[in-house]
Formats: C-alpha cells, structure tokens, sequence
C-alpha cells in the first residue's frame, strides 16, 4: 500500500513537472520568435534614422562649420516655438478641429529631413519637413507631406 501511495505521488509530481517544463518551454519558444523579430528589425537599419546615428549627416554639419546636437536643439525649438496659444502652428497643413493643431515630438532623420506629430488634442497627425539651416545661421522649413489619423 505504501508503494502505491509513492508510486502515485511521484507520478503527480513527475506530471506538474512535465507541464510546467512544457509551458516554459512555450514560453521561450515566445521570447525567442520575439527576440529574433527585435533582431531584424534593428539589423534592418530601423534605428539609424536618426541624425544621432547618421555619421555622414554629422559629417555635413560638421564640415559647413556647424556642431550637429546644437542644430538638431535649435531646429526642435524653432519649430515648437512656432506653436501659438489660439492658432495653429503654420507647417501644419490641416486646421484644428478641437484647437489649435500644435507640434509636440520632432525627430531629425538627417541633415536634411525631419518628422514630427501635431495635435489639437483629439485628432492626430503627422508630416514630414524639409529643413535648411541658411548661411547666417536660421531655420528654414519646406513641409513635404502630411496625413491626419482618421478618428473613430
């Protein structure tokens, strides 16, 4: 009789283990689609969009005697600025809807391209710019493309 109560508390045992191996097993399994779909994406270059990490836009900046942190803080803040309380923020190509539509995050791609998103705090968008820094040093915007996230 205590043979068999062994033999059969054992075998419970043997079974939590066996699934509970089998459910981390999975789970790994999971990780590992997920870690290698992470690999991908940034062995794809995902991440170098960004002038952070774009050595020969640096190098541009650089060589026309420009020092690239300071050009990406100024253009950031020349665009942010164009922010107004009661009117929407002029590269913007649609109006506000629910108030004045307003840039809130800037990216510079390169040297020469950045992209930002608007709000007016109900509808979103995003648009691509043109930017120039000029000989004497200002910011200079030319809006490429634009789009409005429809909403529900």
């Amino acid at each position: 009789m205590f043979a068999i109560f062994i033999y059969v508390n054992d075998k419970k045992i043997l079974d939590d283990q066996t699934n509970r191996i089998i459910s981390l097993q999975k789970r790994l399994d999971e990780l590992e689609t997920e870690d290698d779909h992470i690999n991908i994406v940034a062995s794809d270059g995902f991440y170098d969009f960004s002038l952070k990490r774009n050595e020969p836009a640096m190098t541009y900046f650089e060589n026309s005697g420009f020092d690239a942190a300071e050009i990406e803080r100024k253009v950031q803040d020349v665009l942010i600025d164009m922010n107004r309380s009661s009117e929407d923020n002029k590269m913007v190509p649609f109006e506000g809807m629910n108030g004045p539509m307003r840039i809130n995050k800037v990216k510079l791609l390169n040297h020469k391209w950045l992209i930002a998103n608007f709000t007016d705090g109900e509808h979103w968008g995003e648009i691509l710019l043109n930017y120039y820094i000029t000989n004497d040093g200002n910011v200079e915007f030319e809006p490429l493309n634009a789009f409005l996230y429809p909403t529900e």
